[in-house]
């Protein structure tokens, strides 16, 4: 018997792929290792070309939405006088080199867990997808290299992780680095559990990053205000770059909405409500990051809501897309249209 969509929420073990405040905070760690040269690249990836990465430049590191980017180059050409790198992109962006689809962004793996045999396999995919070195490209001074965090993905400076549990199989065995980069200076960056893929130049959109001086909230506004489940459209990276599913659920839950209301159907200030939310908790979540504090739930894995109502668990996605958990409070956030008076019979 199929069990209902929507059920009272249980305890539950949720890992989840890092979000924008993350992806912000790895790139301010690799800051400070701009200007150095790779003296040894080490990890487990079999992409050949990374090797190549020897006595390069870390010449740029940028952030957007839930990518990192980070440039290398053979040479201080693309140096100031100061010291401070000058970033000029030759030729046209290709946007595309450095593009992933939102389902294969919404469906990377903890390698931690797989099996031997399935982890050898997944190296050899790696190995046989890699793309020739984007500095043979005649007139590229530097080349990027584009990071996307899976389930546990992190950076680590100066430091490797360490196990703190073990794992499904009952062993104590420590994260193993995706990529090692050590430094003439000593130091060293620890990239763990991330796809990797050389790019022409960073893909970077301002205007739909929720953490950029430059988000656009008319464009974000228009988004909301489609005909489709307002969870569906939180989602969606090309209107809001690093907003993952624990900021939807905290930030619906703050604005008083049911994850699967409609969003043409919501008001104005309801719309305004939630987009203000959602860029003042993107902003307290990288603040509370970067003072090395944890982040405290209103709903996102709780039983109970803030206000002792018992919690909803369902997960929901278009029927062509990516499904994820949402937790809710049916009390405090009432569903728009109510339940059943949907003509369309919405679909989950």
């Amino acid at each position: 018997m199929r069990p209902p969509a929507c059920t009272p929420a249980a305890p539950i073990d949720q890992p989840e792929m890092p979000e924008g405040p993350s992806v912000k905070r790895f790139q301010l760690l690799t800051a400070p290792f701009v200007g150095q040269v790779v003296a040894k690249v080490g990890g487990s990836s079999r992409q050949r070309n990374l090797k190549d990465l020897k006595a390069k430049r870390l010449q740029d590191s940028q952030a957007s939405g839930k990518n990192l980017f980070l440039a290398f180059g053979a040479s201080l050409e693309a140096w100031t006088v100061g010291g401070s790198p000058s970033l000029t992109i030759r030729g046209k962006a290709d946007n595309g080199a450095c593009s992933l689809s939102l389902a294969q962004e919404g469906q990377e793996e903890d390698v931690s867990q797989l099996s031997p045999k399935e982890h050898s396999m997944q190296r050899k995919q790696e190995t046989e997808r890699s793309v020739p070195d984007a500095s043979d490209a005649a007139g590229d001074t530097w080349k990027w290299l584009r990071f996307h965090f899976g389930l546990f993905g992190s950076i680590r400076a100066n430091e490797f992780s360490r196990a703190n549990k073990a794992n499904k199989r009952g062993d104590w065995k420590d994260p193993v680095p995706r990529l090692v980069l050590h430094f003439n200076s000593g130091g060293f960056l620890v990239f763990y559990n991330c796809q990797i893929h050389w790019c022409t130049s960073p893909a970077v959109e301002p205007a739909s990053d929720i953490l950029s001086p430059e988000f656009h909230r008319g464009q974000a506004l228009a988004a909301l205000r489609q005909p489709m489940p307002i969870c569906y459209t939180l989602l969606d990276q090309r209107y809001f770059s690093g907003l993952g599913n624990i900021i939807k659920n905290e930030i619906l839950y703050l604005a008083r909405i049911h994850p699967l209301s409609q969003g043409s159907l919501l008001t104005l200030s309801d719309l305004e409500s939630l987009l203000d939310h959602a860029v003042q908790f993107s902003t307290d979540w990288l603040h509370k990051k970067l003072a090395g504090k944890g982040l405290h739930y209103q709903i996102y894995l709780k039983e109970k809501c803030p206000l002792g109502h018992e919690v909803m668990q369902g997960t929901f996605g278009p029927q062509d897309g990516f499904k994820r958990l949402s937790w809710w409070c049916a009390q405090c956030q009432p569903r728009v249209p109510p339940e059943g008076n949907d003509p369309k019979s919405l679909k989950h």
